[in-house]
Parts: structure tokens; sequence; C-alpha cells
């Protein structure tokens, strides 16, 4: 039988008090409370480590990147600990034949029991030439490795939607590979990277409970991807009452105002970024004064505009009321000029009634005679 995770663990030295505690930090981003970091840590001391085959197709290998820089385990060399990376032609130190074999190995020792990890896309264009990894193009290297995959894995914004590669004019055809990958449940992890503790938070939860955790429409985890960046954005408030950096060296810059009209995708893009946030939840791209590019979404590339602000925007409260910022801007300014007005009348009617007590209390009694 494969060694556990928490075998493995406690092998490199990780204490039982550190592996409770990183069961805990993942549950709780995962949203899970106490029972599910227990559920957790059974999972990780009882069950072999999941076997995984881990694809290279067109991309930057920035969510390789990502994933080994995580803070989750506690400590980083630990972070690949958590599955059996059978195979990952980024990061395996053996090259050519040796490793091409390593992948028919795993496919057949594992068969139908593996998960498969995609990052990049393939190109589908002249017959797939444009990728050509161990000698053969990589739509069929993917179609090879999917067919006896549990479930596939698509890392980033390249395999989930495409990303730069299928912007147009898309001259190799790249595709995500959804469009290749018919069969099989697909997960999509995107962003440009994705954020580390996404990634190992989405592993955990298939190791922990053998399932493919609740998607949206669009097949992402809901845990990571239910919610806007905007709606936990601690620029928010600055949005709600209409106060916007108009350039990025003006005073509302300097006092953290909202970034909309300088092109923030906030409002449309649906992440954790705002939540989890990145390097150890030390910041993220808005807090360090840069509008989100929405890189999690589909078409971000040929939505472009980076610096342009979106057309409309559902603002706090509107029931489905779309307007552009300077509208935004000016009704709450409205509204609080009103609310402001109704305050001072509600004052103005409060000080005359005290006043009218005040003068019938303060009236001497008459002296009956």
């Amino acid at each position: 039988m494969s060694e556990t995770y928490y075998e493995c663990m406690r092998k490199q030295g990780i204490t039982r008090r550190s592996f409770l505690k990183f069961c805990s930090l993942t549950a709780a981003s995962l949203g899970l409370g106490a029972q599910g970091a227990q559920q957790i840590a059974h999972a990780l001391e009882t069950k072999p480590r999941t076997p995984v085959i881990w694809l290279h197709g067109l991309e930057c290998t920035c969510c390789t990147e990502s994933f080994i820089r995580s803070a989750h385990p506690l400590v980083g060399d630990v972070v690949l600990s958590m599955i059996s990376l059978d195979y990952d032609d980024t990061l395996m130190a053996a090259a050519g034949d040796q490793v091409e074999q390593a992948l028919e190995d795993t496919i057949k020792k594992f068969k139908g029991n593996y998960i498969l990890a995609v990052e990049g896309n393939p190109p589908i264009g002249d017959d797939g030439i444009y990728c050509i990894p161990g000698g053969k193009p990589f739509v069929e290297k993917l179609k090879h490795a999917a067919k006896d995959a549990l479930a596939v894995i698509a890392w980033g914004s390249c395999a989930s939607w495409g990303c730069v590669q299928a912007a147009k004019p898309n001259p190799t055809t790249a595709v995500p590979i959804d469009k290749v990958i018919k069969d099989k449940p697909i997960i999509k992890v995107p962003g440009c990277p994705p954020i580390p503790e996404v990634m190992t938070g989405v592993v955990t939860y298939f190791l922990t409970f053998g399932r493919v955790p609740e998607l949206d429409i669009q097949g992402r985890p809901k845990m990571f991807y239910g919610q806007r960046i905007h709606d936990k954005c601690y620029r928010r408030p600055h949005f709600d009452a209409g106060q916007f950096v108009e350039r990025f060296d003006d005073a509302g810059a300097r006092m953290g105002y909202c970034l909309y009209k300088v092109g923030c995708k906030g409002p449309t893009t649906y992440n954790a970024c705002s939540a989890i946030r990145w390097n150890d939840g030390l910041s993220f791209p808005i807090q360090s004064g840069h509008g989100c590019i929405g890189c999690s979404e589909d078409a971000f590339w040929d939505k472009g505009g980076f610096y342009e602000h979106l057309t409309t925007v559902r603002p706090l409260g509107t029931a489905g009321i779309e307007g552009t910022a300077d509208q935004i801007g000016g009704t709450l300014a409205a509204v609080a000029g009103v609310a402001i007005a109704a305050h001072a009348a509600a004052s103005a009617i409060k000080q005359a009634r005290s006043k009218t007590r005040n003068d019938l209390t303060s009236v001497p009694e008459k002296k009956v005679e």
C-alpha cells in the first residue's frame, strides 16, 4: 500500500501539531469548519496519496510556480507530498524516454484512479504541430492521458479558457481543454496563475471526500469562485460612496479610493483574491494599488482595456439596476444629499418638539387663591 500524506510529512520532520494546524487552515479556506478539519486529518492519515499526472501544453509554467509556493502545508518542500506526483515533465529530474515510460506506467498501474492535472492548452491547428512534447502533438498526449483518468483539473486560465494563446487572432487554434476532453469531469481552476492555496485546497478536497467539489455553471469550485472580488474588497466602501481614483497619481489614489474608474475588473471577476490574498495572505493586486485585470474570467485578453473601466456594473442594493461609475457616484451623492436633508429636517423637528416640551415644563404653576 502507498504511504499516506501524514506518513510522508512525518518522515520529513513535520510535527503532529503542524499537521493539525494545516488541516484546520485548509478546512477554514474550504469553508468546512471544525468538523471539516477532522475529516481532512482522517483522510490524510489513512488514505494513500493520490496519483497525479501533470501535463504541460501551451503555457508559461506560472501555475506550477504558484503551486509549489503555497503557504500550506506549512513547510514549502512538503506541498507536493500531498499527492503522488508520478509524472510532471517540468518538475521531474528524469528526461527523454525514461519520462515517457513513467507516464505509461502510471496510466497502466492506476487506471481509472489517477487525477489528470493539465497546465496550458492544446493547439489543434495544423494537426497540433505547434506543441510537440515527447515527440507527439500535445493534443494527442492529452487525450491519451485523459482516457483512463478519474477526473481532470484544468490549472489556470490557459487550460480553463484558452488565455493569451487563444486570444485573437489565435494562429495556432489553441483551445481550452474542455473542447478536447468531453467525457470526464473537469474542475476549472482559472487565474493567471491561480492562488496557490486555492490549488492545494482543491486537491485536498478531492483527496478528503473522493469527489469533485460543487462547481458553478462554468465548472469552477464554488467554494473559491462563488463571489466577486468586488464583494469582499476592502475598497468597497469607497465604491459605494462614489469615491473613485481618476488617475493613478491623484489624491484619490493616495487615499485608497476605489480603482473602478482606472480599469479595475473586480465587479465582474469571480475569484478569492480579496479573501485569501497572495503571498501567505499578505496582499493582492488591488491592495498594491493596481486594479484587477479579470485574469480568472473567460476571454479576458480579448476583452482587453485593462485601464478602461467597465461600462456597466451592479452597485450595492440596486436589485439589478446597472449604471456607469459616474452614474453610480452621482446617484449615491444624490441619495446621500436626500438623506442629509431628511436627517436635518428630522433633527429640526426633534429640536422643536424638545423646545416645546421644555417651554411647557418651565411655565410656573398659578397659585390658587
